[in-house]
């Protein structure tokens, strides 16, 4: 820790009056002493983080960090405010700020090191010296873990500096299963009281009738894997001390992680999965009460959670048994990887809306490949290439046809996993790995029937479904091992298809060629409106759900050997809709850069490129920071674009690559007059919009040494990366 925190990185005095300013005023530190290389581009990492979750903690912390490219070693600031900031905590403002700064590729050593610092943060001890020190050497001493500059170690505290000095040997207990609850236990011995079996979670087997506290194994794990993962887990220790639960936490952080001794896990008598990243291995808690939260639930509220894992041990509530990745329990709680990461209270609609974006999202690559190289084949072969003959029977090294039937059919490959990949990751959302077999082989079935893209979703949904189902039947522990390998896969797909072949195949095929026709027929106005409400789906949440509904509609349309004039207008209505918000926040930023702050304005140029390429992502930074005048102009723009696209005749055979692909739009001259006409109306009404309110002090002016005094400002706002 010597190095990672000096003198010269404190500030006891930190007058910022937001967030963003408390961090600017901290990396300025980092940038000082060389450990920030780019001051903006570290800031908008910080930011990035932040809008994933508020890094404020109950009783006046406020931990902002990242991992940046911009950071040359692992780098700790602290800032003490007299009047606190708004972090986002549930309590109120922090007084406590820690900047934690950590390179992309950081050692491990160092990590454990930060991670070991974050669980010191739970220590009220700890932080109450911090407030106390009267410099900022005493204060940079206590964090290393040093002497306080008095010849000593403030009283109270000679744990935690110890736990942070030597943050190998916490960690290391964290793994291998030492309790913390009481120190003469030993997980590894097994069951207690010579009984010759593992602990039984049954009302009647409990821990009082085996004559031991109760015991909880954990796993915490956050985006960031540096601070809120290590803080929860000192939290959910310290909350089993006070509750005599024994408490053994597996923490899956940046550091990498060691697994739990499955020992320590058949002992327990419940699991707590504070998470807001998939769990690693979860397969491995399986038949156990089991409590699924956020990690932020671990930090404020650590007893909550452990006296909700007792009631579950007592009333016999456990998740299902058996199946590899199997989750949930026996209706009390979420069954599925989406219901685990949902929030409290949510619908099945929004369930089912996750679980098809699950399948999108896995579909979206393969789009994205064979479609580019589908594009290659045709731009290199011409049109005609669909019909060249196999290159296993043909191929002439010498000749760019032969290299453009090459590439138009192994295109053809990738988009032939298309419906597969969209069934099968569908079920995965839904039912986990044991999923995946029903899945693909439910979206297979649905090619075979011509039952297309509305096949793929319904064999997702119904594999999904039947694996849950399976899943919830109790079955003995002499076949809980073959369950995820044979009878799950065995089942499922034999009851998949036999729905698809002979139940629902042919009327959704019916169906989806029903859709195919209307398509076709689209001429005049109804094109033009079916333009303009795509083009709205497209920026309305920018890369997100609304955004992949209207592109998988589009793709779906040409994922076919011979595409539709109509399917192929509608494709280049979607990309030219998509290319908007980017290009014209770009624009924007360009025109009147001093609306925007500096970090904007550096965002601006890679949205140049970004846009051109159809990544719609590139505009969210400037979303998230204004969506009130960002995201309404986007969508008019957006609908003004594709409505022209449709009005002009403009055709698309590939599902992506922006401009890159020009040659291949029918009518492309028209086709750009489209997109420029989207984006000069998204421009003027983003510059008009926001020269309406009132300027952030500063805003126009750059600071000494070219920083932007606007983000110090209580209205700046920091870039959120996509």
């Amino acid at each position: 820790m010597s190095e990672m925190i000096t003198a010269d990185l404190v500030d006891l005095d930190l007058s910022a009056d937001s967030k963003e300013a408390a961090a600017r005023a901290l990396a300025e530190r980092m940038v000082a002493l060389g450990r920030v290389t780019d001051l903006d581009g570290f800031l908008a990492d910080v930011a990035a983080r932040e809008a994933q979750m508020p890094t404020g903690l109950d009783g006046g912390i406020g931990i902002p960090h990242c991992r940046s490219e911009h950071v040359t070693e692992p780098t700790l600031a602290f800032g003490r405010s007299a009047a606190g900031i708004d972090f986002g905590a549930a309590d109120g403002p922090a007084d406590l700020i820690f900047l934690i700064a950590a390179p992309a590729g950081a050692d491990d050593a160092h990590l454990t090191i930060l991670s070991s610092l974050a669980r010191q943060l739970m220590n009220a001890e700890f932080t109450d010296a911090l407030r106390s020190a009267a410099d900022a050497n005493a204060a940079a001493a206590l964090i290393r873990g040093e002497p306080d500059g008095t010849g000593g170690v403030p009283e109270g505290i000679e744990d935690s500096v110890d736990s942070v000095a030597v943050p190998a040997a916490a960690s290391a207990g964290a793994a291998t299963g030492i309790a913390t609850g009481s120190p003469d236990v030993r997980p590894e011995e097994g069951p207690q009281n010579g009984s010759e079996e593992g602990p039984r979670n049954g009302p009647d087997d409990g821990p009082a009738e085996r004559g031991r506290p109760f015991r909880v194994v954990a796993v915490t794990s956050c985006p960031t894997g540096i601070a809120h993962t290590y803080m929860a887990a000192e939290s959910l220790e310290k909350a089993g001390r006070e509750a005599g639960v024994e408490v053994v936490v597996e923490t899956q952080g940046s550091a990498g992680f060691t697994r739990l001794d499955p020992a320590v896990i058949e002992a327990a008598d419940g699991v707590i999965f504070a998470h807001d990243v998939p769990v690693r291995d979860k397969d491995r808690f399986a038949g156990k009460p089991t409590v699924d939260t956020g990690v932020k639930a671990a930090i404020n509220r650590p007893g909550e959670l452990i006296d909700e894992v007792r009631g579950k041990a007592a009333r016999g509530e456990v998740t299902a048994a058996g199946a590899a990745g199997a989750a949930g329990t026996d209706g009390a709680s979420g069954t599925t990887p989406v219901e685990r990461g949902g929030k409290p209270g949510e619908g099945y609609g929004t369930k089912l809306r996750v679980w098809l974006m699950s399948g999108v999202s896995y579909m979206v690559p393969f789009v994205a490949a064979g479609g580019l190289l589908i594009a290659l084949g045709f731009a290199i072969g011409g049109y005609e290439i669909n019909k060249a003959p196999s290159v296993m029977d043909h191929f002439v090294w010498s000749q760019a046809d032969s290299w453009a039937a090459l590439l138009f059919q192994v295109g053809g490959v990738a988009f032939a996993f298309l419906v597969p990949v969209l069934a099968g990751y569908i079920a995965y959302g839904m039912a986990d790995r044991p999923g995946l077999v029903p899945g693909f082989v439910g979206g297979s079935i649905a090619l075979t029937v011509n039952a297309g893209f509305l096949g793929g979703l319904a064999a997702g949904l119904i594999s999904g479904a039947v694996v849950m189902a399976i899943q919830r039947v109790r079955i003995p522990a002499a076949l809980r091992g073959i369950m995820p390998v044979v009878v799950i896969p065995l089942i499922s797909s034999a009851v998949v298809g036999f729905l698809m072949f002979v139940v629902i195949g042919k009327p959704i095929a019916s169906a989806q060629k029903a859709m195919t026709d209307w398509l076709s027929g689209l001429s005049g106005a109804n094109a033009v409106l079916l333009g303009a409400l795509l083009g709205l789906m497209m920026c309305f949440d920018l890369g997100g759900p609304v955004n992949k509904v209207a592109y998988a509609f589009a793709t779906a349309g040409i994922a076919v050997a011979d595409p539709s004039d109509s399917a192929m207008k509608i494709m280049a209505a979607v990309m030219a809709a998509g290319m908007v918000p980017p290009l014209a926040m770009a624009l924007a930023t360009t025109v009147r850069g001093k609306l925007f702050n500096a970090a904007e304005r550096e965002n601006g140029k890679a949205a140049w490129v970004l846009g051109a390429s159809f990544i719609s992502e590139g505009a969210i930074p400037f979303a998230a920071a204004d969506p009130l005048r960002v995201i309404p102009s986007s969508m008019v723009g957006g609908a003004l674009t594709g409505a022209l696209s449709m009005a002009f005749g403009a055709t698309l055979r590939a599902p992506h690559g922006g401009i890159f692909v020009v040659p291949l739009i029918g009518n492309p001259l028209l086709y750009l007059v489209a997109i420029a006409a989207g984006v000069c109306v998204t421009t003027a009404l983003v510059i008009v919009l926001k020269g309406l309110r009132k300027p952030a002090p500063g805003a126009v002016a750059q600071g000494p040494g070219g920083t932007d005094p606007s983000a110090s400002s209580p209205e700046a706002k920091q870039p959120v990366a996509a």
